[in-house]
């Protein structure tokens, strides 16, 4: 292999982290850079600073030797390949930021060196390949450019980084070579497809994921609003019955990408998405629809709430985006009280431990459906549109 080392950009986060261990564990000597201090320092000392299933052995196998961290970005200067993973944000109004990733790629421009292979692998606005090739070629730079979207769920990384088929675009064939070269040390196969065609693959599925549980989230309201369970609905639709077998069970869908991706999408289409405008219309709205239904059965005024569960996903420590949030703000203004406790969130000091806050409650909400409260055992009023318990209260 030609690409013997490697440095990721943005290396310490949810998506960099997992693919930098992976790369070591090849053997490609990988430098992590990244601005987070902490996260750095943890990442050296062989430490997770995030919950990731399976990364925590590896890690410490090859920090150190295959793996280090930094966050001096001259490291960039020394590697044959740099992998850029930086957040590519929507701002308060929804609207994308396309230029993050190209302000990332000028401050690092000094680094760069010809021969290298620079690789993209954020979720980006469509045109921003196109961009940063510009970028790299007003510099003067010969330097081949890909973007090779990350395709991993958060907590099954170090599965999927390897199991999973990996989108390879480039606009040359001399970069699309070294970046299917990379990528093939870790999976079976590669996806050749056009810079264009990568960006709009990303946004597509992410935002195909966010319709489906739109699609759940409302059909559990129209039952629930007629007073029937929609969750035995849907086992009776899925049993037995493949063309229906992908019906989500209903829930809070949240997370740093589904909504962000189908709003960025929404934006690229001029606002003409009204399938994904609904969509976030349902999802966002149904913390609100469910206190709604609970004043309707308590008076929440008198009550004090305890909402289980912060993370986005079950069994995580991410509360990016986190829709327990949204719903602590709104029993905040309709509740007597509001306490929140996740067992394995620790970045929200103002969360309390599960004893305590089911100690003080008089009704819980089920905010993410971690494993550890499938077999709740309380005799208080659960509000569990999860369904994980089997014994929710109807709203």
């Amino acid at each position: 292999m030609n690409l013997k080392s490697v440095a990721i950009l943005g290396g310490c986060g949810h998506v960099g982290l997992p693919l930098g261990i992976a790369l070591a564990d090849a053997g490609i000597a990988t430098v992590l850079v990244d601005l987070d201090q902490h996260a750095v320092d943890l990442v050296n000392k062989g430490e997770l600073p995030f919950h990731e299933n399976g990364a925590a052995e590896p890690l410490a196998e090859v920090i150190g030797r295959t793996l280090r961290a930094t966050t001096e970005t001259a490291a960039i200067s020394e590697v044959d390949a740099v992998i850029v993973v930086i957040g590519t944000p929507v701002d308060e109004h929804l609207n994308p930021e396309p230029q993050a990733v190209p302000r990332a790629i000028e401050t690092i421009v000094p680094c760069l060196r010809d021969g290298q292979l620079l690789v993209l692998r954020s979720t980006m606005y469509p045109g921003v390949t196109a961009l940063v090739e510009r970028i790299i070629d007003r510099a003067g730079l010969d330097i081949d450019v890909a973007f090779c979207p990350e395709r991993i769920a958060e907590g099954k990384a170090m599965t999927e980084l390897y199991e999973l088929p990996q989108l390879v675009a480039a606009r040359n064939d001399r970069a699309l070579e070294r970046a299917d070269e990379l990528f093939s040390v870790l999976t079976k196969q590669t996806i050749h497809l056009i810079p264009e065609e990568a960006e709009l693959a990303k946004l597509f599925t992410n935002t195909w994921r966010y319709i489906r549980f739109a699609i759940a989230n409302q059909l559990y309201v129209i039952a629930n609003d007629f007073g029937l369970d929609y969750e035995v609905i849907r086992q009776a639709i899925i049993e037995d019955y493949p063309r229906a077998a992908d019906l989500p069970a209903a829930g809070l869908t949240a997370g740093p990408c589904l909504l962000k991706d189908t709003m960025q999408l929404a934006a690229f289409n001029n606002n003409g998405f009204t399938l994904g405008h609904s969509a976030m219309m349902v999802n966002e709205g149904l913390p609100l629809y469910m206190v709604a239904r609970m004043e309707e059965r308590f008076d929440l005024t008198e009550q004090t709430v305890a909402i289980l569960g912060m993370a986005f996903k079950a069994e995580s420590d991410d509360i990016r985006s986190s829709l327990s949030y949204k719903l602590k703000r709104i029993l905040g203004f309709k509740a007597a009280r509001v306490l929140c406790a996740d067992p394995f969130v620790t970045v929200d000091l103002d969360l309390v431990s599960e004893q305590e806050a089911l100690a003080a409650a008089d009704i819980v909400v089920i905010g993410t459906p971690h494993r550890c409260y499938h077999e709740l055992d309380i005799d208080l009023p659960v509000i569990d549109i999860w369904n994980i318990t089997g014994k929710g209260v109807r709203i």
